[in-house]
């Protein structure tokens, strides 16, 4: 299986003690990918008085996203994961680890579609 890492960031795969396992690096010159994304009205609540508009992000094409490859797998953001649900080869840190200051430091699974 293939792997391509399309965030701005290593992703270190870890065991339970930890250790980094494996680290898989960005792709070098690859272009974010983007969604267009709309907002609409849904709701208005009344706060302090105020009525103030609930919206619904709809989300539309991906820009920069490779095509679907068998045998390979992509790392993109949780919003570009959720977004496409149709895509069964885009994949996201999952159990993640963090460090005493909270900062990520890996993970121990890919969730995905």
């Amino acid at each position: 299986m293939d792997i391509l890492n399309l965030t701005p960031h290593p992703v270190n795969i870890l065991d339970e003690d930890n250790n980094v396992l494996l680290t898989i690096e960005p792709e070098q010159d690859v272009e974010p990918i983007r969604l267009e994304q709309s907002d609409r009205i849904v709701d208005e609540v009344l706060v302090a008085g105020i009525c103030v508009p609930v919206t619904e992000t709809v989300f539309g094409e991906a820009t920069n996203l490779p095509d679907e490859q068998t045998g390979t797998l992509l790392i993109v953001s949780s919003l570009v994961r959720t977004a496409l649900l149709d895509r069964t080869d885009l994949v996201t840190p999952n159990q993640v680890v963090r460090n005493d200051e909270g900062h990520i430091v890996g993970c121990r699974s890919f969730a995905r579609n």
